[in-house]
């Protein structure tokens, strides 16, 4: 087969591939968050099986000690949790008095200032702007909830996704050699250096980024509560949760509880006490947590995976979420694949024959 009819193969293939996950991206939620515990848990089922345990058991013992470990900390965080997010709601028509009594009459004061045209014109871009970014967001939000949060996509996690993560990681050595087994000889070597590559990346990154989460989440949790702000639990753990995404998590951690130190102390040092714990997080985790954990070697870059992660969850919901780091991944690898031969070639390098040359 020509090099030509070989890539149109492909290409017709992907594209197939591609559409049969679009018409069924609706149900694939559970199976595709199998695949990714069975993926993240492998290396332990691996480890487990050097100590001449067989497969099929390593593999419940893994699965099991995992959701009972799931299931012990929702136990435990969830009555907290829930505590803290009625006593916000609660406390929320306090706080918008607070910030109407102390805030607006500072920001009225400075923007009197301000000449009239540049005032009319800063209102204008204000509500331009903050309308499309609450529309986008509105519709981001939308289209998570509506495609990865309904009743049905819930039960189907907590039932089906168990299975199978059961049978993937319990014949996850038979599957991988059975891809390999399918792939094109002559291009066989070059697609498992790629697929090498890809799960470099995407293991440094997951595994990383999810230790990082927990123990910022965790640190943040306990700090904040310890400062004595109210909600602090609450937002500590989103905190850590959303720090997944590259410096939201921090940002919104920051923001979040600065504003309700502003509002809840009357001393200065308080809130100077939850900015520190912020800062102190920021510092452990760029200079400790990621280089140890996460690492350069990822090659993912912060901007790119946080547009991986809006644009998967603008097109696919939840379920775009978790394939969202994977296809960046994969994407990343096969770019920088594809500028290495680039520079490789002679159309790097100038030195293409002029058509009519040597003839």
């Amino acid at each position: 087969m020509s090099g030509g009819r070989q890539a149109r193969f492909w290409l017709i293939g992907l594209g197939i591939f591609l559409l049969v996950l679009w018409q069924l991206s609706g149900m694939l939620l559970p199976f595709v968050a199998g695949l990714a515990l069975a993926y993240f848990l492998d290396p332990l089922v691996d480890r487990l099986e050097e100590y001449r345990l067989p497969r099929w058991a390593a593999t419940a013992l893994v699965l099991l000690l995992f959701l009972l470990m799931l299931v012990a900390v929702i136990l435990l965080l969830i009555p907290l949790v829930q505590m803290q997010v009625v006593q916000l709601i609660d406390a929320l028509p306090g706080y918008s008095h607070a910030v109407r009594d102390r805030v607006l009459p500072a920001l009225e004061k400075f923007l009197s200032r301000l000449p009239s045209d540049d005032m009319q014109r800063l209102r204008d871009a204000a509500g331009q702007y903050a309308g499309q970014a609450v529309g986008w967001l509105g519709s981001v939000i939308q289209r998570i909830l509506s495609g990865g949060m309904a009743l049905f996509d819930v039960l189907s996690m907590l039932f089906i996704m168990p299975i199978v993560a059961f049978y993937l990681l319990r014949d996850w050595d038979i599957l991988v050699a059975t891809v390999d087994r399918c792939l094109p000889r002559p291009h066989a070597a070059v697609i498992r250096q790629q697929a090498r590559e890809v799960d470099e990346t995407l293991s440094g990154f997951l595994r990383g980024q999810a230790l990082v989460c927990l123990i910022l989440g965790s640190f943040y949790a306990v700090g904040l509560s310890a400062a004595g702000l109210k909600f602090g639990l609450v937002i500590g753990l989103v905190s850590g949760l959303l720090s997944f995404i590259p410096y939201v998590g921090t940002l919104f951690g920051f923001i979040a509880s600065t504003g309700l130190a502003l509002l809840q102390f009357d001393e200065l040092w308080s809130t100077g006490v939850v900015v520190g714990i912020f800062l102190f997080g920021q510092m452990v985790e760029g200079n400790f947590l990621s280089p140890k954990l996460v690492g350069d070697r990822v090659g993912l870059h912060p901007v790119w995976v946080m547009f991986a992660l809006l644009a998967g969850g603008y097109l696919f919901g939840f379920l775009g979420i978790l394939l969202a780091v994977p296809v960046a991944a994969v994407i990343g690898v096969l770019t920088r694949f594809a500028v290495a031969r680039y520079m490789d070639s002679p159309y790097y390098r100038g030195t293409l024959p002029i058509r009519g040359e040597g003839e």
